[in-house]
């Protein structure tokens, strides 16, 4: 750390197809703005880089879906994305997008100084091709028949059912999802980086230069490298993203994994002039915070592209978390399987940090972790409520009562007093060697220490009760109370930013600087206290009651959507068919079965005969519904008993796999008895 000036973060672009959700925060938002704000605590040159990746083939194929553009689809996530970040108080420097002119500039310009200098290999290959669109294919462009599983919607990359990884030309009758015609294979160049030759250079500055990197990521790195790495397209036939800057490439744009971790570079040089200093300066620190989907990418293939280049810096860590689950599944944008972060902070108002604290809290740090909805209420009541907010809450109520908002001077300090102000100065050793090895559950853990120390304190010292008999001492118990709180503020101020402004807004002052923590005179005698309120509140079980029952809805959703169609009876003839009697009838009157859920007891009117037919479809009408309704009615159906009631037919219904039933009706009415062939 003393090696470097300043500290350049950023933090993965997030696709702009769709919102942020909690797994995205976990894994690099959150802890990379902890970091960010730490080091700005430290009085450090630090810059936060964030924006949004805005290219790639499922954003055209979303983009195609809705009938609209692709700039339509980025312009409406960007939006939401930024502005969800800045609710949340993400505090980056910057937040920018790969659609920005500046992006297209700097891409541009990396790859013609690569092209220029013969860094890339040009390679010659079929590829698939529309005749119809004049256009070649994105493997997502192209489905077919799973060679694997027989799956008929498998993409040209991935089967969806099966997960086997693809090529397009496995898939059995493959056809374009632009015209629907078979693709015929036909040549088309590219260029590539030839990754196999950095192979040296990487072993030697990963393998032998990085051994502190997390486990994770340096063995992920290993993996890739003893593995053999091999030449990587930079190029692709496709109209939407950064157009390849060659005559000879017209129709051609760079591949998104090589213009999005330049997005890091374009925002920087958006932001400022001096930019160069950031990204070329040796003395400039860089770390990137990603997901560990994105390991080889920002520890081997960003970098190759740097040295290839040669003028700019290498992340000196890249701290890559694992996933987080929910509830016990993964996390998944196609099945709406998520917390999204928009909908959250529309749900819970006010409670910014408490979703910070809780996913801090249960960081994936070395292996996945689970976001239950019932460990986030725990949370906030049993730790955020009664361990922080309480201590804090006495500290100042105390003061109020017997001082009238005025710390009070300090006396004679006993040793309990003298133990506890000395413990503040370990704790932040052990919360700064925490954040500096980039461990910030632990961290975090540390700092709340600070506040069970305070708990602990107050209860050993009974104010309340001391007061009494010795109201002297008093005053020195709670002057020690709010030196702890004044900690407090700066300790949490990188975790809990708008919970600690809160909290200085009730002490009445400044933001401290980090070296203040440990300071046990950050509130002198005299010093005036503004009134102040609960810090944190409780969550109620509604509250999360409401949030477990959207998921579910959304689980049963997806049941229903993998359910698929019922496979056909086997099949019967003509005759048996006419053997049925389906005729049109009315609905007379109706009442529930006594002593059931499901039954409903229906009079008919079949322009045969009036009879009573008993129909399992109360969950899904009332009797006051079905009254006046006309039905398709099987007449000719033997009768039988039903709860004491003699059912003479059936009224036909439609179910769908979630088991809704719909009647079966004529489109207008007719008369009562037309038979329904």
């Amino acid at each position: 750390m003393t090696d470097f000036k300043r500290t350049l973060i950023t933090s993965a672009l997030p696709y702009a197809n769709g919102p942020v959700h909690i797994g995205h925060l976990a894994g690099v938002y959150v802890p990379a703005d902890i970091y960010a704000r730490y080091l700005r605590l430290k009085g450090e040159d630090v810059l936060f880089i964030g924006g949004s990746d805005e290219h790639g083939v499922p954003i055209t194929l979303k983009a195609r879906n809705e009938g609209v553009t692709p700039q339509d689809i980025v312009d409406k996530y960007h939006g939401m994305i930024k502005a969800s970040f800045a609710r949340l108080g993400i505090s980056f420097d910057i937040y920018s997008r790969t659609s920005a002119p500046i992006h297209h500039q700097t891409s541009s310009e990396i790859f013609s100084k690569l092209y220029q200098d013969g860094k890339f290999i040009e390679k010659t290959s079929e590829q698939y091709f529309d005749e119809e669109t004049q256009q070649f294919l994105a493997d997502r462009y192209i489905v077919g028949t799973c060679p694997k599983c027989g799956f008929e919607k498998a993409y040209g990359d991935q089967c969806e059912s099966c997960g086997t990884s693809l090529s397009p030309t496995e898939l059995v009758n493959p056809r374009s999802m632009l015209s629907g015609n078979t693709p015929v294979l036909k040549e088309t160049k590219h260029w590539y980086l030839p990754l196999d030759q950095y192979e040296t250079w990487l072993k030697e500055w990963i393998l032998e230069g990085h051994k502190e990197w997390k486990p994770n990521v340096y063995g992920q790195c290993k993996s890739w490298i003893d593995s053999g790495l091999q030449p990587r397209a930079v190029t692709r036939d496709l109209e939407w993203g950064v157009p390849v800057p060659l005559e000879e490439a017209k129709g051609k744009v760079l591949y998104v994994w090589f213009d999005a971790p330049i997005g890091y570079i374009s925002a920087t040089r958006e932001l400022t002039p001096d930019w160069e200093k950031w990204w070329k300066d040796q003395e400039t620190r860089m770390i990137h915070f990603i997901g560990k989907d994105n390991i080889v990418f920002h520890c081997i293939i960003f970098p190759a592209m740097l040295k290839a280049e040669g003028s700019y810096i290498l992340p000196d860590n890249v701290p890559a978390n694992e996933f987080l689950n929910l509830e016990g599944d993964k996390i998944s944008t196609s099945r709406n399987w998520a917390v999204w972060l928009h909908e959250y902070l529309d749900d819970f108002p006010g409670k910014e940090d408490v979703l910070k604290y809780v996913l801090t809290a249960n960081a994936p740090e070395t292996k996945d972790n689970d976001f239950t909805w019932k460990d986030f209420q725990t949370r906030n009541n049993s730790e955020l409520v009664a361990i922080l907010g309480n201590f804090v809450n006495r500290a100042l109520v105390l003061t109020q009562k017997y001082f009238h908002n005025v710390v009070p001077e300090a006396g004679k300090l006993t040793e309990n007093d003298l133990t506890s102000l000395k413990s503040l100065k370990s704790l932040k050793n052990d919360i700064e060697k925490s954040l500096d090895n980039f461990r910030f559950r632990e961290a975090l853990k540390n700092a709340m220490d600070m506040a069970r120390l305070g708990n602990k304190y107050l209860a050993d010292e009974e104010p309340w009760s001391v007061v009494k008999r010795d109201p002297e001492r008093v005053k020195t118990i709670l002057h020690v109370c709010l030196q702890v709180t004044a900690n407090l503020t700066i300790a949490l101020e990188p975790f809990l930013p708008f919970s600690m402004e809160k909290l200085r807004g009730f002490l009445n002052i400044q933001k401290f600087n980090w070296s203040d923590l440990g300071n046990t005179g950050l509130l002198p005698a005299g010093h005036h206290l503004n009134a102040s309120s609960l810090l944190f509140e409780k969550i109620e079980d509604q509250q999360i009651e409401t949030q477990v029952q959207k998921l579910q809805a959304t689980k049963m959703a997806n049941e229903a959507a993998n359910a698929g169609v019922t496979p056909a009876k086997p099949s019967i003839n003509i005759d048996q068919f006419g053997a049925m009697d389906i005729r049109t009838g009315t609905v007379l009157a109706a009442e529930k079965v006594a002593k059931t859920q499901k039954l409903l007891k229906l009079t008919i009117d079949t322009g045969i005969d009036t009879r009573t037919v008993v129909s399992g479809i109360a969950e899904h009408y009332t009797p006051e519904e079905m009254v006046g309704k006309q039905v398709c009615i099987l007449v000719n159906l033997e009768p039988r008993p039903l709860k004491g009631i003699e059912s003479k037919g059936m009224i036909l219904c439609a179910q769908d796999p979630t088991g809704k039933l719909v009647l079966v009706k004529p489109e207008s009415l007719v008369r009562n008895g037309s038979e329904v062939k």
